[in-house]
């Protein structure tokens, strides 16, 4: 066994990794940009290395600066963890031909399987059932809009290079084809270097199905059961469980052995992960069921397989990577119970699921179950990389008890001031689709507006009007003499005789809460109590600090500035003004302005200034955070205003374009 391992990533991989290696013993090194300087991960490793400037094409996708710090450091093996050069078969071979271990599979695996046109025609040859379509040379606009044609639409147009949900478009109809395939091409080129793609028959009711494979150098090859990791959103994972719900015993077995033969085919070695698609529309079915891409890396959804099976597979890949044999047979590999993971994505569900950036002033995640993280309170969230900050993983004996569990955990997440999905994942765990097994890759989008939530509940509002209270109390405390003295009495008010009373407004979004506090106020071992009337409504309300109980639920409520309240709600976190905001603040589009969400490029303009355009029409398309994101038209009107270009950077806030209706824009 080599004696030390630099991980070339960042985030929670490398921390994970790192875990794992620091428990066999391992001296572990970390490499970073410079916006990852005073990252977790920089930290927890025994070394550290900068390697360049905060994007990651002149860092972390630098393949000579990685492989410069493994040799000034002495590290003997590369473990490159997700993305970023995981699945570069010219940077493995650089890694092997300077006398490093590569903890991966063989450089010619990852060619053989990192073209999704190449892989299939290879899966075709090895008997292994593949969806149809079109993965042929001929890139030419005219050649793909005939195939698509020739396969019906809808359709699924993915980069051939891609992964997790980027250069992956689904078109509906034949007219959106030019836009869906420009789009496509662009995202393949920005993340992957390579704008070629391939055109799939889009299933109406798909589930994503994938089995977990495990190669070494003595010719075994194994599997570790099955994920399902249906429930996504634009084609990105949001909750995953193993195993796969509705699954048979005949049906497991031929999809595992399919991924097994499509293993031995590429004479893997190391983690990989084996995606099917199948179409649920009459329940899983092996003739139903067919290969879509191979991942030649550690998937992130790991954590699940590792909990029903006992297998540390970070410490698999170490192991075989260093010469050993898989230590388990087939035979010998469990399944015990259910194990589901939710990821924690720092993202706006409010508005669109834009990403969310920024410092985490406030950082709280459950501490009864496993959490991968790779960030921590006072860290950041930065532009530049993903923006997927936690996994949340649980672990049960059914799959109702994994989904509750896995749900109240997500309820506790406090993250302030990025906005996270946590009460949206909540809310998804909840619905009773998703209980009962009903899911496919539509369920996100069918849901939607149960899923969605843009007011705060009446407790939030509860506990946001008590902590006004309960300043009001403190501020009139006597310390001197432990008694409240009524000439200041705050926000109560004094009286003579009769209860303390008083009215006051609070505002979320476009929502407006009148709110009542009531009682005999009185700051007795740090605590307060009174009588909170909302919307008809009556909460007992009492607290200390920033912890406010509401009706014997315990509400995490704290005042960042004189105008804001800050209440955390089931996961999500609603933000209460204390004045009503001005018209069109924050970056709102009823003015018709199309402010940047975040800092990031200009990659395309459908539209310029004049054009006469309807509500939800692509105006500009911004990339950032690895995505794409289309501004669209709040409103019927015309263009009034157009303020960038094409290849512009533009800092968050930024006014693109304006829209005005068709009267005001003469």
């Amino acid at each position: 066994m080599f004696k030390s391992v630099l991980v070339a990533n960042r985030g929670e991989i490398a921390c994970r990794v790192f875990r794992t290696a620091r428990r066999m013993g391992l001296r572990t090194i970390a490499v970073y940009s410079e916006a990852d300087a005073a990252a977790l991960h920089v930290r927890e490793a025994d070394e550290a290395v900068l390697i360049g400037p905060a994007a990651a094409r002149e860092s972390y996708l630098d393949a000579a600066k990685v492989l410069a710090a493994a040799k000034a450091t002495g590290a003997e093996a590369i473990h490159p963890g997700y993305g970023f050069l995981s699945e570069n078969a010219d940077f493995a071979e650089a890694v092997m031909a300077a006398g490093i271990v590569w903890i991966g599979p063989q450089p010619s695996s990852i060619r053989a399987m990192g073209l999704k046109d190449a892989a299939k025609k290879l899966m075709i040859e090895a008997g292994v059932p593949v969806t149809p379509g079109y993965q042929g040379e001929d890139q030419s606009v005219e050649t793909l809009t005939a195939e698509a044609n020739r396969i019906g639409f809808p359709v699924l147009i993915k980069a051939v290079a891609g992964g997790g949900g980027k250069g992956m478009k689904k078109v509906d109809r034949a007219e959106g084809f030019a836009d869906g395939l420009a789009s496509a091409q662009r995202e393949g080129q920005s993340s992957f270097g390579d704008p070629r793609v391939l055109i799939e028959s889009y299933i109406t009711r798909p589930r994503h199905i994938e089995v977990q494979v495990f190669g070494d150098s003595h010719g075994n090859v194994v599997h570790l059961h099955e994920r399902d990791c249906s429930l996504q959103r634009r084609h990105q994972k949001v909750i995953e469980e193993a195993p796969a719900p509705g699954m048979d015993g005949p049906t497991r077995a031929a999809v595992t052995e399919a991924a097994v033969r499509a293993a031995k085919a590429v004479n893997y070695q190391g983690a990989g992960t084996i995606e099917f698609i199948a179409d649920a529309s009459d329940g899983l079915k092996a003739d139903r069921i067919w290969f879509m891409e191979m991942n030649t890396r550690l998937q992130v959804e790991h954590p699940v397989t590792e909990s029903i099976t006992g297998v540390d597979l970070v410490e698999w890949q170490l192991r075989v990577a260093a010469g050993e044999p898989i230590p388990l047979a087939q035979a010998d590999i469990p399944m015990k119970g259910w194990a589901m993971e939710a990821r924690l994505y720092a993202e706006d569900p409010a508005h669109g699921f834009l990403p969310s950036i920024g410092k985490l002033d406030h950082f709280v995640l459950p501490d009864d179950i496993r959490v991968d993280t790779g960030v921590e309170q006072g860290g950041e969230v930065s532009q530049f990389y993903d923006p997927m900050i936690a996994k949340l993983i649980v672990h049960a004996d059914s799959r109702e008890a994994a989904a509750a569990r896995l749900a109240n955990a997500c309820r506790e997440v406090e993250v302030w001031p990025v906005r996270t999905n946590a009460g949206f994942l909540a809310r998804c765990l909840d619905h009773a689709r998703f209980v009962e097994g009903d899911v496919d890759t539509g369920f996100i989008g069918a849901e939607e507006g149960e899923l969605l939530r843009s007011e705060g509940s009446p407790r939030a509002v509860a506990a946001a009007a008590g902590l006004i209270g309960l300043e009001a109390d403190a501020a009139a405390f006597d310390v001197e003499d432990k008694s409240l003295a009524p000439w200041r009495a705050g926000l109560f008010g004094f009286r003579m005789n009769g209860a303390a009373q008083s009215r006051t407004a609070l505002h979320n979004g476009d929502q407006h809460h009148d709110v009542t506090l009531a009682g005999e106020p009185g700051w007795h071992g740090r605590q307060s109590s009174f009588d909170v009337g909302v919307e008809g409504e009556t909460a007992r309300v009492y607290g200390e600090t920033d912890l406010v109980v509401v009706d014997g639920d315990v509400v995490t409520a704290f005042a960042p500035d004189a105008e804001r309240i800050v209440v955390f709600d089931d996961g999500d976190v609603i933000e209460f003004r204390r004045r009503k905001a001005a018209a069109g603040a924050g970056g709102s589009a009823s003015d018709g302005g199309l402010r940047a969400p975040m800092p990031g490029k200009i990659v395309a303009a459908p539209a310029k200034a004049g054009d006469t355009v309807t509500k939800g029409q692509p105006i500009v398309v911004l990339e950032a955070m690895k995505m794409e994101h289309a501004l669209t038209a709040p409103f019927d009107g015309v263009v009034a205003e157009f303020n960038v270009a094409v290849g512009d950077q533009v800092v968050d806030g930024a006014v693109l374009a304006v829209v005005k209706a068709e009267g005001e824009a003469k």
